[in-house]
């Protein structure tokens, strides 16, 4: 990192949507309005998994306003959707593989004719068994959600160590396989540990619901859309409208949060099918209650097997996961990679075996979320390696310390080096909870986590672009969705901080498909390491090319000038306006310099997941708690998580990042659950759902955000906003362990599951 002076990056800077927000004037997708908009509305499934015998939607194409009803008899060959296994039908077809599954859609003038229209349309179902969990899915006379000819899908380019495999056995769609070392040393462990755990599942909970505006009108498909990945989006879109690619557009306004939820298709299918069928404009807008049948967070059960040695060096880990994907696939492929990956954890093993297998049941489909993969690899990971400590006799900490890989070690063979300073990290933690001080206190505790996932997307690229006008505005034009985050604001900060010029000049541009740079997708952390090195280049690009023309006009080397503020400095000396040099050449009409940036880490044989990992995300937690023996209700008495973001380019849009991600991570440890019964969800609603309230939070939080500065960023930066999610969860667990003597091995840490747990605590001999 350099240490040179910033004007612009790491000081807090007022954020670029703040006023536009904070007034109401911020347009997001839901109040898109287009002249002759319908209103779409969709049938949905009663029935967890059923054959759809008959459809009758005449009735309800017969209704007044009705202008197009969409079922699997307008499909055609319209294919399905997904991220590797286009497994997902825009309406049902044959079958219905959850409650919640689309059977029809109908457009109308307005929202009561297409409910009007959906309450006349006659479906005959068979049902058939549900497979409401993941035991259910796999038992061995458990019925195919995907009889016969399996959906077809791919299977990426996988490096040393690493494979991928569809549909391996019946139900399940994706299995990840990585091993590296070899079996033999599991002879010479002095202990083996097995154990086991279960992840519940989260609704992404997001504030802006699903919503798409669609314009399909002849050839052309114009879309507005809540979506992470607009690019990703207009490739997929176009694979299902069986159209050019370049013939779609998507326009992203602001997202009002997603978490991972709003990847790949969700309501564009509908809207844009509708839109061609009607002549008209669509906006399909999903309510709250049917945000929680349209994407989840995956379940999971974990097993974990490790050998280490007496003194606590650790030695070898088998791992296997079993995620719940619920009825399509979307993007548990990549979640399977990912948690598979992820659950050795920052230590240093010989050995490593680790298996990951994505299964199908007949819930909500689970996808990205927040951490996706580390969150699940985690929670199993270092509540393991509290119980190793407790039962070698030794501290958890130094346990940890004792095993940590160490600045700069690879993670894995051909994978890249680890670029924080981990014990650094837990120190802090440690320190500001006060865990090496602590006095004996009945029923209070303390634990500590580590989470740990590989940032910036696997083989992720992203362009950029950069314009200045001849009166030094400057125009960041990327591919990053600014969803509440703060990345528009650190973007235009990094090409502030490069042209010299106050960040107040420096607007980021409207995402829209047709003129702007391509870009992967908003998520892994991607955005500041990615794109931002994109828009880095994209300034310098921009900034050379100011610098060659004013060389030019005042007779010397570029080298020897710099911009500062929209004036040229020639070797320290007096500052020359720009614009008097630009007008005499360009005339009145001034002139625009543009540049262009693109990044993407190498690709390598040799790592695991095709590139080495852009960044090292990590997130350190440590929990104080009081447990109350009589009823298991936990009290947070303090929570300290701590991120590491390399360099802030805004230290306030970093802090806010952690703090909303190491909540995110206390509400999984404490409330969030959706809970099914026989594969019906039960409390699928916001009055229903319980997620933390302001009386609910720790008596203190405290975070930390860390500048250790080993970042590849622009500036030395990494990604933030996910790290300090990820150990939550376990540190809160091994809190309650550690006051109490009880594990919990199941999220979330209800009142029932501690008080279950110390009754078998205080029945079961000591270990």
């Amino acid at each position: 990192m350099s240490d040179r002076p910033l004007t612009s990056v790491g000081r807090t800077k007022r954020r670029h949507d703040a006023v536009l927000k904070t007034t109401g004037a911020a347009r997001y997708t839901a109040d898109i309005t287009l002249p002759g908009m319908l209103h779409a509305k969709v049938l949905r499934s009663p029935h967890a998994h059923a054959r759809i015998v008959s459809l009758d939607a005449s009735r309800a194409r017969a209704t007044p306003g009705v202008r197009a009803v969409l079922t699997r008899d307008e499909l055609g060959e319209t294919p399905g959707y997904g991220f590797f296994i286009k497994d997902q039908p825009v309406v049902a077809r044959d079958r219905v593989r959850y409650a919640g599954d689309v059977v029809a859609a109908v457009a109308a003038d307005d929202e009561a004719a297409a409910l009007a229209a959906l309450a006349v349309i006659d479906v005959v179902y068979e049902e058939l068994p549900p497979l409401p969990d993941v035991p259910a899915a796999l038992a061995e006379d458990a019925p195919e959600l995907f009889p016969g000819d399996k959906p077809p899908g791919i299977v990426p380019p996988y490096g040393t160590g690493a494979s991928g495999h569809l549909w391996p056995r019946p139900n399940v769609c994706y299995e990840f396989r990585y091993a590296t070392g070899s079996e033999e040393v599991w002879e010479g462990c002095d202990h083996v540990f097995e154990d086991t755990f279960a992840f519940s599942r989260m609704n992404h909970f997001h504030l802006e619901p699903f919503v798409t505006v669609a314009d399909v009108r002849g050839d052309r498909v114009e879309l507005w859309s809540s979506t992470q990945n607009p690019f990703p989006l207009r490739k997929e879109l176009a694979r299902v409208l069986a159209t050019d690619e370049s013939r779609v557009r998507v326009h992203v306004p602001f997202v009002g949060g997603g978490f991972g939820a709003k990847n790949n298709c969700k309501t564009e299918p509908v809207a844009a099918l509708l839109s061609r069928m009607a002549g008209r404009p669509v906006r399909y807008c999903l309510t709250t209650e049917e945000a929680f049948l349209t994407l989840s967070q995956h379940a999971a059960l974990l097993r974990v097997r490790t050998g280490v040695m007496a003194d606590g060096t650790f030695v070898a880990r088998d791992s296997e996961i079993l995620l719940d994907a619920g009825a399509y696939t979307d993007g548990s492929p990549l979640v399977a990679e990912k948690a598979c990956y992820r659950i050795p954890g920052p230590y240093r093993w010989e050995h490593v075996n680790s298996t990951c297998s994505a299964v199908m049941t007949t819930t909500t489909p689970a996808g990205p979320y927040r951490g996706f993969g580390a969150t699940q690899a985690t929670w199993a990971s270092e509540s393991q390696v509290d119980m190793i400590a407790r039962r070698l006799g030794m501290d958890p900490y130094a346990l940890r310390v004792k095993n940590l890989k160490g600045l700069g070690e690879p993670f894995m063979p051909g994978d890249s080096g680890i670029d924080s300073d981990l014990v650094q990290g837990l120190d802090a933690v440690a320190d500001e909870l006060g865990y090496h001080e602590r006095p004996a206190h009945p029923h209070r505790g303390m634990g500590l986590a580590i989470g740990f996932k590989d940032g910036g997307g696997v083989n992720k690229p992203a362009q950029a672009r950069v314009k200045v006008t001849a009166t030094g505005e400057v125009y960041v034009n990327a591919g990053s969705v600014e969803m509440g985050q703060g990345i528009s604001t650190a973007l235009c900060q990094v090409a502030a901080e490069v042209l010299g010029v106050p960040a107040e000049r420096v607007t980021y541009a409207a995402i829209d498909t047709d003129t702007t740079p391509w870009d992967q997708g908003t998520n892994a952390s991607s955005g500041m390491v990615v794109t931002g090195r994109a828009v880095q280049l994209a300034a310098e690009d921009a900034r050379d090319r100011v610098l060659a023309f004013a060389a030019s006009r005042l007779g010397c080397a570029p080298e020897a000038l710099e911009l500062v503020d929209w004036g040229v400095r020639k070797d320290g000396g007096e500052t020359v306006p720009l614009p008097s040099l630009v007008a005499p050449v360009f005339g009145g009409t001034g002139y625009e310099f543009t540049g262009e940036g693109f990044f993407k880490a190498p690709n390598s044989a040799e790592a695991p997941l095709e590139s080495p990992c852009v960044f090292w995300e990590i997130g350190w937690a440590g929990a104080e708690v009081e447990v109350d023996p009589d009823t298991g209700k936990v009290t947070v008495l303090k929570l300290v998580a701590s991120g590491d973001v390399g360099r802030a380019v805004n230290k306030l849009v970093c802090r806010g990042q952690d703090e909303g991600s190491a909540l995110m991570g206390y509400a999984q440890a404490l409330f969030e659950e959706m809970r099914y019964d026989n594969g019906v969800l039960v409390n699928g609603e916001a009055l229903e759902y319980r997620v933390p309230m302001a009386e609910d939070l720790p008596g203190q939080f405290v975070s930390i955000t860390q500048e250790q500065g080993h970042g590849p960023g622009p500036f030395g930066s990494k990604g933030a906003g996910e790290g300090p999610m990820v150990p939550v969860a376990a540190a809160v667990a091994n809190a309650v362990h550690d006051a109490v003597g009880a594990r919990v091995r199941t999220l979330p840490l209800t009142p029932e599951r501690v008080f279950h747990a110390l009754r078998e605590s205080a029945a079961a001999p000591a270990e």
